[in-house]
């Protein structure tokens, strides 16, 4: 279904309604520089007011049965299932990541509300031992409110929807804002929200300035929660913000995983699992892999495979096919990552392959990268580098490495290579991450916990802690009674 004539701003979806509350958002291909399509915004006061109708939809929505809330979000995964090509082809264009990689959000994302509609009928509480005559104790887990949910750009439909699911089925109401770069995927998310049936003011999607649609969330008190992906900068702001109030939190911040490859591990697979960590969405991820450690004794090969696969990833249009690597969300960051790479020639790496924009490209391109014998204060060692740009170091003994990889501040996701089965448990419960993929390049799955450690947030999505994040724990006491 669409919600507007195909020349016509998008509409947002509020109170169960399309509207068209302002000014148009043009909404172009990174790849080209197109103008895509266009989205209505709200401002401050549009904010307010979509509060205040999902504050008045919370009792109905947070007393219905688990069950029930559950066969919604089937329903939502239904009608993102029925449109996957169109929303994977959306998804691409306005992100510009290939189109399987686009699918294969959709896929995802079909996959979470599946998991969360399950684990809205297990919001279990317990039974307490009681330690005198005549008391009983019970705890129950109720839903927290009206959720904020502000979602990236880099992934922008699993993203929300890790936010939005577990949220929903949690018995809360949910204001979805979107990244202002990718708001069209949530457009067709809303559509399959509309089309399933949810009551009015449950889910309602906010595109604007970020500055106004943020500050009314953090300071309206009928907004109890907020849940965000973003950098560890604004994560920073988000909390110095909150704590007029103490209003609750979930982020996902900033990463710089390190991938660790032992001289004992597969080496195919080790190079595969690189490529893949690396430069998946070109490099565009908060789980990307920064920060490549080979042992000595088995640097040289790696690095020639590695380096072989890179330099024959195609760049393009993630419409094209057989496209590897699309274009960044921008010109400004394909500069940025160039200043990486400059730097870290200019302290004695080696530019091995990449290192400039494809001829016959635009100005968002960047090719495969790969720098060799990088040192440690380089600056693409100590700060994320959104891009395909992979710096590979030597390291030498497992300690080493192991304080190599924990030395930044941030501690989202790690990767390790070996094949010697106690190094792998040693080495992954040392490491400082939320995730640790062991001999795996995709370790995110709905059923597992997801979120980091030190400056990369607080709290976790998906699995059962993604749930337990949008409900509050009550303690009942009872006396005696009569």
């Amino acid at each position: 279904m669409s919600n507007t004539s195909p020349n016509s701003p998008r509409a947002l979806y509020l109170n169960g309604e399309w509207k068209n509350p302002g000014t148009a958002l043009e909404v172009t291909n990174p790849s080209t520089g197109e103008v895509i399509g266009s989205v209505s915004t709200v401002d401050r006061a549009g904010t307010r007011q979509a509060i205040a109708d999902a504050e008045a939809a919370w009792a109905g929505w947070k007393n219905l049965t688990g069950k029930d809330r559950g066969a919604y979000l089937n329903a939502i995964a239904d009608g993102i299932e029925k449109r996957a090509d169109e929303i994977g082809r959306t998804i691409s264009l306005e992100n510009g990541k290939p189109l399987p990689q686009g699918k294969g959000e959709v896929g995802m994302t079909v996959d979470h509300f599946r998991w969360f509609a399950e684990e809205a009928r297990r919001t279990y509480g317990r039974v307490i031992p009681h330690q005198m005559d005549g008391k009983r104790h019970l705890a129950i887990r109720q839903s927290v409110g009206v959720v904020g949910a502000i979602a990236p750009w880099n992934f922008p439909l699993v993203l929300a929807v890790r936010k939005v699911a577990p949220a929903l089925a949690a018995g809360c109401p949910v204001l979805l804002k979107p990244a202002s770069a990718t708001p069209l995927s949530s457009v067709l998310l809303a559509e399959a929200v509309h089309e399933a049936g949810l009551p009015k003011g449950v889910f309602q999607l906010l595109v604007g300035n970020a500055r106004e649609i943020g500050a009314e969330l953090m300071e309206n008190p009928a907004c109890r929660k907020i849940t965000f992906t973003g950098s560890t900068e604004i994560g920073r702001e988000l909390i110095r913000q909150s704590a007029d109030q103490v209003k609750k939190l979930s982020m996902e911040l900033g990463g710089h995983a390190p991938l660790i490859v032992f001289n004992d591990a597969n080496l195919e697979s080790a190079v595969e699992g690189a490529l893949i960590t690396k430069f998946r969405n070109g490099g565009q991820s908060c789980i990307a892999s920064n920060r490549i450690y080979v042992q000595r004794g088995i640097y040289d090969a790696f690095l020639e495979s590695f380096v072989e696969k890179a330099s024959a990833m195609k760049v393009g249009d993630g419409l094209e096919e057989g496209v590897d690597i699309g274009p960044l969300i921008n010109e400004a960051a394909v500069d940025t990552a160039l200043s990486h790479i400059d730097a870290a020639i200019q302290s004695g790496a080696r530019l091995v392959c990449g290192g400039k924009r494809p001829e016959g490209r635009g100005s968002s391109f960047l090719e495969a990268t790969v720098l060799a014998d990088v040192a440690e204060d380089t600056l693409c060692m100590k700060e994320e580098t959104f891009a395909p740009v992979a710096p590979v170091a030597v390291f030498d003994d497992e300690d080493e490495v192991i304080r190599r990889a924990n030395d930044t501040e941030y501690g989202l996701a790690a990767y390790v290579f070996t094949e010697n089965l106690n190094r792998a448990w040693r080495v992954a419960e040392a490491l400082e991450a939320g995730t640790v993929g062991v001999n795996d390049s995709v370790p995110s799955t709905s059923q597992c916990p997801f979120g980091g450690m030190k400056q990369s947030g607080l709290g976790r999505e998906l699995g059962t802690e993604g749930l337990d994040a949008f409900l509050e724990t009550k303690h009942i006491s009872f006396g005696q009674i009569g």
